[in-house]
C-alpha cells in the first residue's frame, strides 16, 4: 500500500483516505531520497560493480534469457 503525501510547515499532510484502523504505526519514507546504503554496503556495491565490469572486459557474459530461464527453474 502506497500513500502519497507533502510536508506543510513541517508536518506531513496525507490527502487520500485510507482504511488503516487507528492507532496503526506507519513507516514513511521520502520519494526520492537517492539510496539507504550505509558505508559497507556502498563498498560491497562498488566491488560488485568493478568485479562485473572485469567479468564484461573478459567476455565472461551470460545472455539475459537464460540466466531468467535458470532463476524460473528454481
Amino acid at each position: 500500500m502506497t500513500i502519497k503525501g507533502r510536508v506543510h510547515g513541517g508536518r506531513l499532510l496525507v490527502d487520500e483516505p485510507s482504511s488503516l484502523p487507528d492507532g496503526t504505526e506507519v513507516e514513511l519514507l521520502p520519494l526520492d531520497p537517492g539510496d539507504w546504503l550505509d558505508e559497507t554496503d556502498r563498498a560491497a556495491l562498488h566491488a560488485a560493480l568493478m568485479e562485473s565490469e572485469a567479468d564484461v572486459a573478459a567476455e565472461r557474459l551470460s545472455d539475459a534469457a537464460d540466466v531468467l530461464k535458470a532463476l524460473r527453474s528454481r
